[in-house]
């Protein structure tokens, strides 16, 4: 299932596209994902991007409760996959009008039926067992987690999940992978070359794709995005390989995102704030989620109502997003006092593709 096929039809084309917004587009009430057969578990084993390449659907189920955060002492390439934050993500997405995360939807999995019973992968299927309290639990391959002692376990095998409807197969569609220049050095003491160098960016700008086009706005546009989410575990992003690099960027794998509310990791910002550039499109989006009437939190939280699994978030992350969004505005008109708004905001208004504000109903 694509964007643009399956039975959760999205049209393809500005025409056909449905009143979208005004609201985030989501699965019907009683949608109901394909059965995901004998090959679902490849893509239930592990999260990363060369094992979910050619995958229709995945499943991402967590190991944390709603109200958990993620534990001080945890390193970010430690932090568990939330299946909660891929939801979120999806909805926060779609009312920042990015529109570059596929669609996801939260629902309750059988694993004894839907994975279990249907799999041909063996080392997945070995994985199974039945713990001490009589629940079915599995715990996969993965780099992390993946063992007994931190086993996903159902009631007795039901299980909540987030199924992503993901992008058209490879053979049909290559896609290119990009190593994040922002990226972290995911070494317990090692720091990334941007942490220690405040003019970082300016040898960003000297080098491909980032010295034409969009691509370094859209970086940007990915970090405001993470940085609303707590998200540190940006290391690649995606684009499709036909198209070059006039191109968007694929905000895939957002499960680790959402998991301290308490806490704002304006580590995350430092892209933003050594570039100092942004589309004028995500600056008036910006301005207006910060207006009372359009408040981001509000509008997330009667987004996230209409996921079967609700409530996705809890309370204290929807006014983390609030707080952060002023963060971000107070970045964005610092760099605007010291460089003068036509240096920072990049008028992209004149495209035709632009999308309108949302409206309330």
């Amino acid at each position: 299932m694509t964007a643009c096929c399956g039975r959760a039809q999205w049209a393809c084309s500005e025409d056909e596209r449905p009143a979208e917004t005004a609201w985030p587009p989501h699965f019907p009430a009683g949608y109901q994902f394909p059965r995901p057969g004998s090959r679902y578990g490849q893509y239930v084993r592990g999260r990363a991007t060369s094992e979910r390449a050619n995958a229709v659907t995945s499943l991402v189920s967590s190991r944390q409760t709603r109200d958990q955060e993620t534990p001080p002492d945890f390193f970010y390439f430690s932090d568990f996959e939330r299946h909660n934050a891929e939801i979120a993500a999806f909805h926060l997405d779609r009312i920042l009008d990015f529109r570059r995360v596929p669609p996801v939807a939260g629902r309750l999995v059988n694993m004894t039926k839907e994975i279990r019973d249907v799999t041909r992968d063996k080392k997945l299927w070995r994985t199974f067992f039945v713990s001490p309290a009589n629940n079915i639990c599995f715990y996969g391959e993965c780099s992390y987690y993946c063992s007994t002692e931190h086993a996903l376990c159902g009631k007795p095998d039901q299980i909540e999940g987030s199924l992503a409807a993901f992008l058209p197969d490879l053979a049909l569609a290559k896609r290119k992978t990009w190593r994040n220049p922002w990226r972290r050095s995911y070494h317990k003491r090692k720091k990334a070359e941007w942490e220690v160098d405040p003019d970082y960016c300016e040898e960003v700008k000297q080098t491909p794709p980032y010295d034409s086009g969009t691509r370094l706005l859209d970086i940007m546009d990915m970090t405001i995005f993470d940085f609303l989410m707590g998200n540190m575990d940006r290391h690649h992003y995606e684009t499709f390989e036909k198209f070059g690099n006039e191109t968007f960027i694929i905000h895939l794998d957002n499960g680790r995102g959402f998991g301290k509310h308490s806490h704002d990791e304006v580590s995350i910002l430092v892209p933003l704030s050594q570039c100092c550039r942004v589309k004028k499109s995500t600056h008036l989006r910006l301005q207006l989620l910060a207006k009372e009437e359009y408040k981001l939190s509000t509008l997330m939280a009667e987004s996230l109502l209409r996921d079967r699994l609700a409530p996705i978030l809890i309370q204290p992350h929807l006014e983390a997003m609030d707080r952060r969004l002023r963060l971000v505005l107070k970045v964005l008109s610092d760099c605007i006092e010291k460089e003068g708004y036509g240096s920072v905001v990049e008028d992209d208004l004149d495209s035709p593709n632009t999308h309108t504000p949302p409206s309330r109903r």
